[in-house]
């Protein structure tokens, strides 16, 4: 049998004493094997309950209404991106999804925003159509950014690093929300179409603190497994950018969303970035003889837009 995706105890790790700590690291190291680990945390339902309620009354007004918020210039880093748009990596068929997305504004003169002025657009949210989405949507932001941060603390150790290694660099990161509407499959244009084809996310790490309905299978060596996390539990998943940090020691997740019945399925996550600016290379603790050095230095934002380029946001 392959490795299974484990359940750790956030506040164990920054509560307990030695024993307990060294657990959950070697708990989350072992399940990442899989590329996906499940999380207790402590996002307060209410938060939850407000943006998944404001995001559907958002997918549902209409088409024209949704497109007014549309912002091609940003590459699907902010506003809405339409149905059959995004297509995963290798993928034939662009994906039965609509969504919208959004992350934080940087101060005009940040330099950030000089030396990458297509990664820091003007933020694009209905709020003209949904009153108060902004302030929930926003506040959901955050504290899905404290609980990425803090879970990072575990994955630095678990490298050989300091806890603090990852606070550097997601200093004015790109950090993304993407709220996800999979609209029934039997109202797809085709039979190629799934909700979404098998791939691997861009950034650090993903999380996933709720969903409607199952959906989520993750790749493991025993082929496609559910991802279904405990009762009060978010997903967390790895990217691109941690597998070129830690050499390959840490895998992406490859995943896929694919409809096992009839309705919807809604889902909000967040793509933990990196600041663009800095520097992907192997850190020293995931070099050895046996893992020898495999992959050179990139900047995240040229990464990104790399791969923004693959899936199709950027034409």
């Amino acid at each position: 049998m392959g490795d299974a995706i484990v359940d750790v105890d956030l506040a164990a790790f920054e509560h307990g004493g030695r024993a307990a700590r060294r657990a959950v690291v070697e708990g989350v190291m072992r399940s990442l094997r899989t590329g996906f680990v499940y999380t207790s945390h402590d996002i307060p339902a209410e938060v939850l309950d407000a943006a998944y309620e404001m995001l559907e009354t958002f997918f549902h007004l209409p088409h024209d209404v949704k497109q007014r918020y549309a912002a091609p210039e940003s590459y699907g880093q902010t506003g809405y991106t339409g149905l059959l748009v995004e297509t995963a990596a290798g993928s034939s068929a662009p994906d039965w999804k609509e969504m919208l997305n959004w992350g934080e504004n940087l101060p005009l003169a940040h330099p950030l925003r000089t030396k990458y002025p297509h990664r820091f657009v003007e933020q694009v949210l209905p709020e003209p159509d949904v009153p108060g989405i902004t302030e929930v949507l926003m506040a959901f932001h955050r504290r899905l950014l404290d609980l990425q941060r803090r879970f990072l603390r575990i994955i630095a150790v678990g490298i050989g690093c300091d806890e603090a290694f990852f606070e550097d660099l997601l200093r004015d990161g790109t950090t993304l929300n993407r709220a996800i509407r999979y609209p029934p499959m039997e109202e797809a244009p085709g039979t190629d179409h799934v909700w979404a084809g098998a791939h691997g996310d861009i950034n650090l790490i993903t999380a996933l603190p709720r969903a409607t309905a199952r959906g989520l299978q993750v790749e493991t060596v025993d082929g496609w497994v559910d991802a279904v996390p405990p009762e009060g539990s978010a997903i967390i998943n790895t990217g691109i950018m941690l597998e070129r940090l830690t050499n390959g020691l840490i895998p992406v997740g490859v995943h896929r969303v694919v409809s096992s019945g009839p309705g919807e399925r809604y889902s909000v996550v967040q793509f933990c970035h990196p600041s663009p600016w800095t520097v992907l290379s192997p850190v020293p603790s995931c070099v050895d003889d046996e893992h020898p050095l495999r992959f050179g230095a990139i900047e995240a934002g040229d990464l990104l837009d790399r791969v923004l380029w693959e899936i199709n946001l950027i034409t």
